[in-house]
């Protein structure tokens, strides 16, 4: 392999197929797993895989079905606990403003959300959550949560491991090429931010101007 520091192959070898889904159920619908590197999770997994490391016919299903899984579970939390989330007291694992951006994203994209949310860390986590408490209707959010989770699951792990077949030494660039994925994923998250900001400039300098 080629690695010698403790990384995230490290990792995943030690949690296993076990560990595997749980980090990808969580991330994708309980509120406290929008931490987990769930992009760079699947590409290392699939790179491990292409080394034979893991069995890719039992990590694809098992990554599709915990992500499936993971976003019925927000949904049922949204459906169920919503009104109780929004009026909890903020902690290190459940901050409102992810609820409130994650409720924006679906108000703009409507069910498609669940699907583009898939690549888009942390808000991935809540669209499910806000979905389920906008009482969207099951049979819908279950169509689009089965081709999200199909799409980002086998999609993300699939590039590890066509890329750690078909390049030779490519493990001794793995730790830059997961940087780069989680550069690339926080991406949407910096326009939105700039977005926003520029947008306060501008209201700050309209309201001053009208003041004048």
């Amino acid at each position: 392999m080629g690695l010698t520091n403790f990384d995230l192959s490290e990792l995943i070898q030690t949690i296993g197929y076990i560990g595997i889904f749980f980090m990808i159920f969580a991330e994708s619908g309980l509120f406290f797993g929008f931490f987990f590197p769930g992009d760079s999770l699947l590409f290392t997994a699939g790179f491990l895989a292409s080394q034979n490391i893991l069995d890719i016919r039992v990590l694809v299903p098992l990554v599709i079905i915990a992500a499936v899984s993971g976003d019925s579970a927000g949904f049922w939390t949204g459906n169920k606990f919503g009104r109780w989330l929004l009026k909890r007291r903020e902690s290190f694992i459940f901050k409102k403003k992810y609820i409130e951006k994650a409720n924006k994203f679906y108000e703009k994209h409507g069910g498609k959300a669940l699907v583009l949310a898939r690549f888009i860390p942390a808000v991935r986590t809540f669209v499910p959550i806000v979905a389920g408490m906008a009482n969207m209707q099951y049979s819908k959010f279950i169509t689009y949560n089965v081709v999200g989770g199909f799409l980002w699951g086998m999609g993300m792990t699939l590039v590890g491991y066509y890329l750690g077949s078909m390049i030779p030494g490519v493990d001794k660039y793995l730790i830059p090429i997961i940087v780069i994925i989680i550069f690339v994923s926080i991406l949407p998250g910096l326009w939105h931010m700039r977005k926003e900001i520029k947008s306060s400039i501008k209201k700050y300098f309209i309201s001053g101007t009208n003041l004048k």
